[in-house]
């Protein structure tokens, strides 16, 4: 299926895909203070249509502690709805951003194929 683009703001598009099982949304710029709020208001309609939601964040350059509370914040509206939510593949620097304040294992993030069957 084609992605359907979303309201881009000027350090953060967010591109939606909906598939069969699950919605993937794929992120571009970064994830702070002037973009949370929009990640949150995007991803939150998401979940309560969907049982997955896949945020994947190959081209998310930078996240600070207001993307991480976002991304937070996010995941505990999915549990709410019983929604999964996954982070996948995000690069290196954000990989270890996640480590680093331990919210590696929350995300569990993937780096694998996320359009296959788990």
């Amino acid at each position: 299926m084609a992605a359907s683009p979303s309201i881009p703001t000027p350090e953060l598009q967010l591109t939606t895909e909906k598939q069969t099982d699950q919605v993937v949304v794929h992120g571009t710029g970064r994830i702070n203070a002037s973009t949370a709020d929009y990640l949150q208001s995007t991803i939150r309609l998401l979940i309560h249509q969907n049982k997955r939601v896949v945020l994947d964040l190959t081209g998310v350059e930078y996240i600070d502690s207001s993307g991480l509370g976002a991304l937070v914040s996010i995941y505990l509206a999915a549990g709410r709805a019983e929604c999964l939510l996954e982070v996948a593949n995000p690069r290196p620097r954000v990989r270890d951003l996640f480590k680093l304040t331990k919210l590696a294992a929350l995300f569990d993030t993937r780096t694998e194929n996320y359009f296959g069957d788990f």
